[in-house]
Formats: C-alpha cells, sequence, structure tokens
C-alpha cells in the first residue's frame, strides 16, 4: 500500500512540476511576471524532476541554462539513489 502512495504522490508532484514549466514558459511569451527558478528547482527536488525534464524538452524552456540543463538530470539521479537505496534496504 505504501509503494502505491508514494508512487501517487510522485506522479502528482511530476504533473504540477510540468504544469510549472508549461505555465512559465506560456508567461515568458508574453512578458508576464515569471515563476521563480527557485520554485521551479524546489519541485523538482520533492519528487518533480520526471516532470521538470519533460517540460524543459517539451517546451524548451530553460535549456539554456547550464544549471536547469544538468541540474535538473542530477536531481532525477540522486532521487533514483535514494529509491534504489530504499528498496533495497542499504
Amino acid at each position: 500500500m505504501a509503494v502505491w502512495i508514494i508512487l501517487v504522490y510522485f506522479i502528482v508532484i511530476s504533473l504540477l512540476t510540468f504544469f510549472l514549466f508549461w505555465d512559465d514558459k506560456r508567461r515568458a511569451k508574453k512578458k508576464r511576471w515569471r515563476i521563480p527558478e527557485k520554485t521551479l528547482f524546489v519541485c523538482a527536488a520533492i519528487g518533480g524532476s520526471v516532470g521538470a525534464i519533460a517540460g524543459m524538452w517539451i517546451f524548451h524552456h530553460k535549456t539554456r541554462h547550464w544549471y536547469f540543463k544538468y541540474g535538473m538530470p542530477a536531481i532525477l539521479a540522486a532521487q533514483l539513489v535514494i529509491v534504489w537505496v530504499a528498496v533495497r534496504g542499504i
């Protein structure tokens, strides 16, 4: 049961992060107030890294910034290691 709760959490936070990237790109095109980069990174760090990476590449958003280009995959890698360690019980 706990695995399903965790899985649903990761799906929801990834979708939220994906839509934040979409919204920020839309706001950038309209020259409106933007979503802070810190918010995008925090959402990725708390489990939305898959959504962040998908949003970056689908919307071509933040792909020129090295800290997004390399930071988001690094966050995903760290999350995968944490999950792997948790599952293995090391």
